[in-house]
């Protein structure tokens, strides 16, 4: 089994959220903050999430602050203003950071599978995207510039995939 289901982060409750729940999805990573410039990518995750959730897609947001501090300080309002101005229903997990010596351990094993433009490991600003496999396998990382619905075809042939058989 794929060292991504081996994780458990915090969902806005304070619970774990394990991600052994999501085997068998394709999963899209990304890195959120309430006020950014590139916030309204809230807006195309929804539609992903609404067109595809059925056919095994889950997307999970890991709200960050660490890139020009635009995300709010509680979970409570980061949930409020995403519900409220986006009508998000996907999971937004607890507020991390994805770089330094305080990453959370998730991060740290997306940086480690696939590097950024130009062999680059940390994550350069919000909304950085990776997209997971239904085994587990993080397949590619998007900047910032790639917009959700850009994914469109690639998440629709990941989905089309069967799962491969562990042996």
């Amino acid at each position: 089994m794929s060292e991504f289901y081996s994780f458990a982060p915090t969902d806005q409750d304070g619970n774990p959220f394990p991600l052994s729940s999501l085997h068998d999805k394709v999963v899209l990573v990304v890195n959120v903050a309430s006020h950014c410039t590139f916030t309204p990518q809230y807006k195309e995750l929804e539609y992903l999430y609404e067109k595809y959730r059925s056919y095994g897609l889950e997307i999970i947001a890991f709200p960050c602050g660490q890139f020009g501090n635009q995300e709010f300080e509680k979970d409570e309002e980061i949930n409020k203003f995403c519900q409220n101005k986006f009508g998000v229903t996907f999971p937004i997990l607890h507020k991390i950071q994805c770089n330094g010596q305080r990453q959370d351990p998730v991060y740290r094993f997306l940086k480690n599978s696939v590097n950024g433009k130009s062999g680059i490991k940390m994550i350069k600003w919000n909304f950085e995207k990776f997209l997971i496999d239904r085994n587990g396998k993080v397949v590619k990382r998007f900047s910032c510039m790639t917009r959700p619905l850009e994914l469109s075809s690639l998440i629709e042939g990941l989905l089309s995939e069967p799962q491969k058989q562990e042996t």
